[in-house]
């Protein structure tokens, strides 16, 4: 480091609350392992907050999605669209079906999958739709709610990174079919690794939770009728999930003054952007996430190597999914420039509940310094 800033990451869990003691009930009581009441309270306290009939805990969000993509009817040959900018779960989730992910591109302004580019992707084959509420902002849903009910699709919301986000005055979690949330470390709120399927179909519930439970059916013990999965949360995992879902208003709130000072500190640098809060929109700022123009002298990950030397840890966004190997085939002909800017140019810094205002104006001051400094070095001395 060139300074003496301590490291600031990119994330960090906070654990206020009930964490420990809820833990340690766990470990005295015995009950470590998936059985146990603090799964049930986290499930039930879980649906509450979303505005849902259920919620059923699993062990992380990649396998939420596989849950509620086979409870949904995902099987071979079957299409399911989704955003080529997310991460690669959302489409890996699809691919453990055996069916094939249709990608579509971004809109230019809260970075979420277009609406306007869904109709024209939809074939025979066409199963449903995955939205994702990227960084926390909420997919426009009404429309894409339309285009499904007119062609008979389901929706199933990602919400791995958007808890407590709303849209139009209702949280993501309960607008679609079926919803899905992660509780990975970095999240909003953490149980180490953990994820949750929501939704208000009790037959869909019922399903994900003889699934997860290796297909048993839950009214003949040890009698499998298919063959399942052992997606399980533990009861220790879950006791973290329910301490951190009680200061859920306060983590939500540290996010929101973190996104605040990051547009004061950054309104008037020239060449960056930033993603939209749309009027309709409640953005949990999982991430603050920025775009650099073209004109920016240094690309994403020299920025990235600079603010390290300075004490601060970026991230690069995670690459839009057509251009991963697996998936390659999968683009067709297709062109996805929106996403491939905001991949480009963009880059996340340290967003995580217990942020100071001093160490978010440390980060804005750095991104400046280094910018200003490759400008310098461009810029030839004057005679």
């Amino acid at each position: 480091m060139t300074n003496r800033q301590e490291f600031i990451p990119i994330s960090n869990p906070a654990l206020v609350g009930n964490e420990l003691k809820y833990v340690t009930d766990c470990v005295q009581s015995s009950w470590i392992s998936s059985v146990g009441t603090y799964v049930q309270r986290f499930e039930e306290a879980f649906a509450e907050f979303c505005g849902t009939e259920h919620a059923v805990t699993c062990s992380n969000g990649t396998t939420a999605l596989h849950l509620a993509l086979l409870a949904l009817g995902v099987r071979p040959g079957d299409e399911v669209i989704v955003p080529t900018l997310t991460y690669v779960a959302t489409a890996n989730a699809v691919v453990y079906c055996g069916a094939r992910p249709v990608f579509v591109d971004s809109e230019s302004e809260t970075w979420n999958m277009d609406p306007a580019h869904i109709e024209a992707l939809i074939t025979p084959r066409t199963k449903g739709i995955i939205v994702v509420h990227l960084f926390g902002h909420p997919v426009d849903m009404d429309p894409i709610m339309d285009i499904a009910r007119r062609h008979g699709l389901f929706v199933l919301e990602d919400a791995a990174e958007a808890h407590g986000a709303e849209y139009k005055g209702r949280p993501v979690g309960s607008i679609g079919d079926v919803a899905t949330f992660s509780f990975f470390g970095n999240k909003i709120i953490t149980t180490g690794e953990g994820g949750m399927v929501t939704t208000n179909d009790r037959a869909l519930a019922d399903e994900v939770r003889r699934l997860k439970n290796h297909g048993m059916d839950p009214q003949r013990k040890y009698w499998f009728p298919t063959v399942g999965y052992n997606y399980r949360l533990t009861n220790v995992a879950s006791a973290i999930g329910l301490a951190q879902l009680e200061k859920i208003d306060w983590h939500l709130e540290q996010r929101q003054q973190i996104a605040s000072w990051y547009r004061e500190f950054l309104a008037d640098v020239p060449g960056l952007t930033w993603q939209a809060e749309k009027e309709w929109a409640r953005h949990v700022w999982w991430l603050f996430t920025v775009v650099m123009d073209r004109d920016t002298p240094l690309g994403r990950f020299d920025t990235l190597a600079e603010l390290k030397a300075r004490g601060v840890e970026g991230r690069q966004i995670v690459y839009p999914i057509h251009q991963l190997p697996p998936y390659q085939d999968l683009a067709y002909d297709g062109r996805f420039p929106v996403a491939e800017r905001i991949v480009d140019r963009g880059l996340h810094l340290p967003t995580w509940s217990g942020l100071t205002r001093e160490q978010v104006r440390h980060v804005c001051n750095s991104l400046v310094e280094c910018t200003n400094a490759a400008r310098a070095e461009r810029t030839p001395a004057a005679v």
